[in-house]
């Protein structure tokens, strides 16, 4: 499988800004030519979540499995003109039932991803989460945002703004890997991760920068595999190779990082919205470290998110069955 880096032109040289959304759509492409995976979208009684995963049907991406309340789902798709006539609707009385039956159906084998629909991702996880009728792994689970900025060549993951608020070491060490795995689902087979911190230099009153050094060092040992990881790296030198060689730093990863592994929810919040409404990045995204991935859409998302975030989701599923 291509890797999701935009080639370079006859002459070697980058386009300066590529078209916003470019790369989501080549990560699309590539997943449509795969089967589409049984999702169980949970709740979806909102205009969005029912579009949503009708249009990413469309794009021979997911077969949708609306679980929710039945009447609430049929009125709005019937008062938004959308055309749900060829899918299954699984009836619940409320969202909680509909996110505890979600998860069932997913430990009974008929759906491979979860869809947030018009519910609180609390409560779709703490259903997930449950270690007698949930679905979690040895694995801690985390969010990883695909970001399409047009400036760069490559997506940029982010990763943990959504799951983990304060991570310790270990943690951070799944909140990685996860990363890592999905990374190699779109075929980036060796990706650079750096890890995030305010300084570059180790310093004892700066927690983040002891995890961080300890990571790589994890990563040097085999505790975190299929990546070259460096830091801590401050954002400009991790992003930028000219800010790390003015500093004397020596890193294969800074300029050219994959990966962002943040030091906590708060720092991954902030960065991922400065370069969407600064940068103008597209954003997509997916919960792995459960048995299946899990889709969380926002309301803010785009039709052409929805979709990417879909296709991550069935990436990763093909690699996982691949790879065993």
């Amino acid at each position: 499988m291509e890797s999701l880096e935009v080639k370079k032109n006859e002459e070697g040289i980058l386009p300066q800004i590529a078209a916003k959304g470019a790369k989501h759509q080549i990560l699309i492409d590539l997943a449509k030519e795969l089967p589409p995976i049984p999702t169980a979208v949970v709740h979806p009684v909102d205009r969005y979540s029912i579009l949503g995963a009708v249009d990413a049907h469309k794009a021979n991406l997911i077969v949708p499995i609306f679980v929710g309340p039945e009447d609430k789902i049929r009125k709005v798709a019937e008062e938004e003109q959308i055309d749900i006539s060829s899918f299954m609707v699984v009836g619940t009385k409320h969202s909680h039932e509909a996110a505890e039956k979600s998860v069932a159906m997913v430990r009974e084998g008929q759906a491979e991803a979860l869809m947030k629909g018009s519910l609180h991702t609390d409560e779709l996880m703490s259903a997930v989460v449950r270690k007698d009728l949930g679905i979690p792994t040895e694995r801690r689970m985390s969010h990883i945002s695909a970001m399409d900025v047009p400036q760069l060549s490559q997506v940029l993951f982010v990763t943990d703004a959504a799951i983990n608020i304060y991570p310790d070491l270990l943690v951070k060490q799944d909140i990685t890997q996860n990363a890592i795995d999905l990374a190699h689902s779109l075929g980036i087979a060796k990706p650079k991760v750096a890890i995030l911190s305010a300084v570059e230099t180790i310093t004892p009153k700066i927690p983040s920068t002891l995890e961080a050094a300890s990571l790589c060092k994890m990563a040097d040992r085999g505790q975190i595999t299929g990546a070259i990881v460096d830091g801590p790296l401050a954002f400009d030198n991790a992003i930028s190779e000219e800010a790390a060689r003015i500093k004397g730093i020596r890193s294969e990863v800074s300029g050219h990082a994959d990966i962002f592994v943040v030091p906590d929810l708060e720092a991954g919040n902030m960065l991922v919205k400065q370069l969407t409404y600064m940068a103008e990045a597209q954003l997509a995204g997916i919960v792995l470290g459960a048995r299946v991935p899990i889709i969380l859409n926002s309301r803010s998302d785009n039709n052409l998110a929805r979709k990417a975030s879909c296709a991550l989701a069935e990436l990763y599923v093909f690699y996982q069955k691949n790879s065993l």
